[in-house]
């Protein structure tokens, strides 16, 4: 049995016609940068996550990237985040020059701790000795930036990892007191909800990803931000296209070519006819692995009745690395996919050495990232296919 670990022929199978028609029209039109399926999509993604506007980009990467330039972010400015995630959430804040300050996760559900977040925002006020982890000045970037002496918070990039929502009450209390922004990285998560709200209608701006592994994804890369607020939005139009002024001649700020292929666009146009339903069924397949994870010693994904997760990924916790490395075994010699999401927490990367954080600093996460795997998870993954993976995973 050939087991995908995310099954995109299917999904093409379905909607095969309405991809080939609206790539189709794009083909005759030939406005393939920022042809009128851009502004389509971007209308279309804002009124299914409630949010006012919505702007279409190239990456999810360089989605946040627009964020931090749009809310002003300085080289040298502290910006708050999480270690459990994928490279790219801490590399736009170095990017820009601003400095990532690593806060551990909630063990309950991967996602950044309030309770530390409000620990470490204290230890940067008082710099504290014996408090939580921050980075040392003194070193610098690839890119030459600096980290000073004592960075100050301005900004905090939430992450819904594995497409699960934070805790947003805290998080927005924490923020509003503090006066700093909130950016939701919400790459993993579009289609999530926190007690009825899209995470992408959460915060100062949301960012997300259509990679094609997403749970919305293209036929490549591409991207999206969310903002309620309009001038907000109208710098970021700038920004996504070098800067520009009245016409696409003046340029009144440096800026990015950060544009969505209108190819790109025509295709999720397509998906979008089935995303509402594909939400549902990854959900049933989250609650239907639980349920035959049942009485196991692994530890499954909690699911919270105030919280509608996207299920970009179905992750576990093994026992300890051994456990995982046998199951590992397991699963290779039936021929089914696993992934490891994350072996390195983001403080242990070689390019963030010059923070100066050390191994011990964030101990869930890296006692996690000695222990995660995920298992294949798709809006059409069928029953029996999911009680032979589990079967395997547990005759480790």
């Amino acid at each position: 049995m050939n087991v995908p670990f995310i099954d995109l022929k299917t999904q093409f199978s379905l909607i095969k016609d309405q991809v080939q028609t609206n790539m189709d029209r794009v083909l005759d039109h030939g406005a393939y940068v920022m042809g009128p399926e851009i502004r389509e999509l971007e209308k279309r993604l804002a009124d299914f996550c409630g949010q006012k506007h919505a702007l279409a980009c190239s990456s999810g990467t360089d989605a946040l990237v627009l964020a931090l330039l749009a809310l002003d972010l300085k080289p040298g400015d502290g910006v708050l985040t999480t270690p459990f995630t994928f490279f790219a959430t801490a590399e736009a804040i170095a990017f820009i020059g601003a400095v990532p300050i690593f806060v551990d996760i909630d063990p309950r559900t991967f996602n950044i701790d309030p309770a530390k977040l409000t620990q470490t925002l204290a230890a940067l006020k008082k710099r504290e000795k014996n408090g939580p982890a921050l980075p040392r000045s003194g070193g610098k970037s690839q890119l030459g930036h600096p980290v000073p002496k004592d960075p100050v918070p301005r900004a905090v990039i939430s992450v819904d990892l594995f497409g699960l929502p934070c805790d947003y009450d805290q998080l927005e209390e924490i923020v509003r007191s503090e006066n700093l922004k909130l950016i939701v990285d919400a790459a993993q998560s579009f289609g999530a909800e926190y007690k009825g709200r899209s995470t992408c209608a959460i915060g100062d701006l949301a960012c997300t990803s259509f990679f094609p592994a997403k749970p919305l994804g293209c036929y490549g890369d591409g991207g999206m931000c969310f903002t309620s607020h309009t001038a907000t939005h109208q710098l970021m139009e700038s920004l996504r296209v070098h800067g520009q002024g009245r016409d696409r001649y003046e340029n009144v700020r440096l800026g990015l070519n950060a544009r969505m292929d209108t190819l790109q666009a025509a295709v999720l146009l397509a998906k979008m006819e089935v995303f509402p339903r594909e939400l549902e069924l990854r959900c049933k397949a989250a609650e239907n692995y639980n349920r035959l994870f049942e009485g196991s010693d692994l530890a499954v994904p909690r699911i919270f009745p105030d919280r509608k997760s996207a299920w970009a990924q179905y992750s576990l916790l093994a026992r300890d690395r051994d456990h995982r490395q046998a199951i590992f075994k397991e699963l290779e010699k039936n021929n089914i996919p696993w992934a490891i999401y994350y072996p390195l927490p983001l403080h242990r990367q070689k390019a963030f050495t010059y923070l100066g954080y050390e191994t011990g600093d964030f101990p869930v996460s890296e006692d996690f990232s000695e222990r995660i795997f995920s298992l294949p998870m798709h809006p059409y993954l069928e029953s029996h296919v999911q009680e032979k993976i589990v079967r395997t995973v547990l005759s480790a």
